[in-house]
């Protein structure tokens, strides 16, 4: 008999299925849009334009990694019935020291280059109609309206319909700048290139693929569409598997735009979001204002589609944090697919940290010492994430047959270690002595 769970939030019961199917995904296309944002797209593009194809290789394994992370923070969901917060909280405290820290001072910082980065786009889109700090308030405004006022089921639709702009504009770019298959297959041969720091920028590539904390928010995202429990792990792995299938489109197109257009050509473009912007006016030169504009639409897209998505994902991990920290039960994923948590003061409380706090910053710009500290809790995070997950899913915690196989550990440790050597590097390249 198929399992079943009420889901409050739509008002009706979902069914978990006796297999999966295409029609059930969701979850994924939002974990993809949110993770894939400008600077993802810079950073492939930039690859694209140093070494041509030779890392598309790198790009395809950072897909794979990624899958591994969101799939085992689905399962955790999944087969033990508890929020992925529930179970860092029962490996001590020093995870909500963590948490805490992160959320407020990533939130913080995270909030103003969200805006900035959707604005961007629109004010080269509209020259002539406001300053750019201007148009990321109201992006900033318009994601909290947004959010505030809808639940998971149309904050879906929504993500859904941005993908689609963002999979027509970057595969249009793709097919437009011709790209050598040829050169293109032989790239997926895991060769290093010929300079310094080869390998630190192949592993930036592969870490860089899609997504931070919102692979832990992937979880949230499966109960809030009302999957709760062991019925529906096949649909979940389907869709896990959709959403890096879907960043790995992007990020090979963006490549293959990088590698045609720039390195052919011999020109290089600043890293962070204006490189789009750069590339915006090199393809109106190419091609015309039409694909220029039409890239300008995308680029948008994907900006505002991680906005969207961290004041959504973030903020449901928020409220659940705080949930159980007043309770000091077990927070369960029924809680969430009820819509209880985005109806909840947390909730709210959070996304109008993201909002209001950050646009200080988009007139005064980022303060030094706390970018750095933004920086290294960055980069943090995701050790932290495959590191816990190996602990919850390998240990009494996770009903035996839903434990990691040798796989999913391989996939989780390599994660970690992969995103451990990041950490180390960017916090031995800060400018701490600036700092103090």
């Amino acid at each position: 008999m198929a399992e079943t769970t009420g889901n409050q939030a739509t008002g009706q019961a979902t069914t978990a299925p006796r297999k999966s199917s295409w029609k059930y995904i969701g979850p994924g296309i939002v974990v993809a849009a949110t993770g894939v944002g400008a600077g993802d797209l810079v950073a492939t593009l930039i690859a694209g334009s140093n070494f041509g194809y030779t890392l598309l290789w790198a790009a395809v394994i950072g897909c794979v990694v990624k899958i591994s992370l969101a799939e085992a923070a689905g399962r955790w969901h999944l087969s033990t019935g508890r929020t992925l917060f529930d179970g860092w909280a029962s490996l001590g405290r020093w995870t909500t020291w963590f948490f805490v820290v992160y959320v407020v001072i990533w939130g913080f910082v995270y909030g103003a280059a969200a805006m900035s980065s959707s604005a961007l786009p629109l004010q080269a889109l509209f020259p002539d109609v406001m300053d750019l700090k201007w148009w990321g308030i109201a992006c900033g405004l318009v994601g909290l309206v947004f959010v505030w006022f809808n639940k998971y089921a149309v904050f879906e639709k929504v993500m859904t319909v941005l993908v689609g702009v963002m999979f027509v504009v970057t595969v249009y770019l793709a097919i437009r700048v011709t790209p050598n298959l040829g050169d293109a297959f032989a790239g997926l041969l895991p060769v290093l290139p010929d300079e310094k720091d080869s390998i630190l920028n192949t592993l930036g590539l592969i870490g860089g693929v899609g997504g931070t904390i919102t692979l832990a928010a992937y979880g949230y995202w499966v109960n809030a569409k009302g999957w709760t429990n062991t019925g529906w792990m096949k649909v979940m792995r389907l869709d896990n598997r959709v959403a890096y299938a879907t960043t790995g489109v992007f990020v090979v197109a963006m490549l293959f735009v990088g590698a045609e257009m720039l390195h052919s050509a011999n020109i290089a473009i600043a890293s962070g979001d204006k490189g789009l912007i750069q590339l915006g006016d090199i393809l109106e030169d190419e091609y015309g204002s039409v694909t220029a504009k039409f890239f300008l639409i995308g680029f948008f897209a994907t900006s505002f589609t991680s906005l969207i998505g961290v004041w959504h994902g973030v903020s449901l991990m928020f409220a659940d944090f705080v949930a159980r920290q007043q309770k000091r039960e077990k927070a369960t994923g029924e809680e969430v697919a009820s819509g209880e948590r985005e109806r909840s003061w947390p909730f709210r409380a959070y996304l109008l940290w993201l909002t209001f706090p950050p646009m200080v910053l988009l007139f005064e710009g980022q303060p030094f010492r706390l970018v750095i500290i933004y920086g290294v809790l960055g980069a943090a995070f995701l050790p932290f994430l495959a590191g816990t997950l190996i602990w919850l899913l390998n240990t009494s915690r996770t009903p035996r047959e839903w434990r990691s196989g040798p796989l999913s550990n391989a996939m989780l440790a390599i994660a970690g270690l992969l995103f451990l050597v990041l950490c180390v590097k960017q916090i031995w390249d800060q400018p701490w002595s600036e700092f103090f």
